[in-house]
């Protein structure tokens, strides 16, 4: 009898802010743990908002990370690491849209060289509707796309992530890359993000006229 060979995927899991994308990563490792499998957990240097190597979920739950940025390479990181944990069958890498492109090729050799299962959480775009590098990515190569989802104050599903002020005045202008939290984001669904910023030709005319 022939028993077929189980397969890691590279799965990015994405969504507008504030929908527990980090409470879905750690009971996703937990859940390996528990059945006996290691996990690693990753987080991006860049988001300094808390301790660094650690991930933290808004409803307190925190699980150790490792800190990567944008000259971190995880291919050859996990080659080292296969070979010392054999166990390891699952890597989790939270805020996964500050990857770069050549990062996410690689997280493509760790599925299939290495048979190391990738789970991906992120935004798909920022605050003017522009896709991140590694979000982009990520939604052209991984084999498993899922949608985390989280509403709007009105009750529609929330799609888009508007930038606001220190007075709650929606944003529409800035670098693309912010930290912030529930301060300085709020997500809303395309109807009250275009009442808000605008038309998505209007926002490319002002981004033009900025550059």
């Amino acid at each position: 009898m022939c028993v077929r060979a189980i397969l890691a995927k590279l799965y990015f899991y994405y969504s507008a802010m504030n929908a527990g994308k980090s409470t879905t990563l750690l009971q996703a490792s937990h859940n390996y743990q528990e059945r006996g499998m290691d996990t690693l957990l990753f987080s991006p240097e860049v988001d300094d908002r808390y301790e660094q190597a650690m991930i933290y979920s808004r409803i307190g739950l925190k699980q150790p990370a490792i800190v990567f940025n944008t000259k971190f390479d995880f291919s050859t990181y996990l080659k080292e690491q296969k070979f010392a944990r054999p166990n390891l069958k699952c890597i989790l890498i939270d805020e996964a849209h500050f990857m770069t492109k050549a990062q996410v090729s690689q997280l493509t050799e760790i599925t299939t060289e290495l048979n190391i299962a990738v789970l991906c959480y992120g935004l798909r775009t920022d605050f003017l509707g522009e896709p991140f590098e590694g979000s982009k990515y990520l939604l052209a190569w991984a084999q498993e796309l899922t949608e985390i989802k989280t509403i709007c104050h009105c009750g529609r599903k929330a799609t888009m992530n508007m930038r606001i002020d220190e007075y709650g005045r929606p944003v529409s202008s800035g670098t693309q890359i912010q930290i912030g939290g529930n301060e300085s984001y709020i997500s809303v669904c395309m109807t009250h993000y275009r009442e808000n910023i605008g038309p998505f030709r209007e926002i490319a005319k002002a981004v033009e006229v900025e550059a």
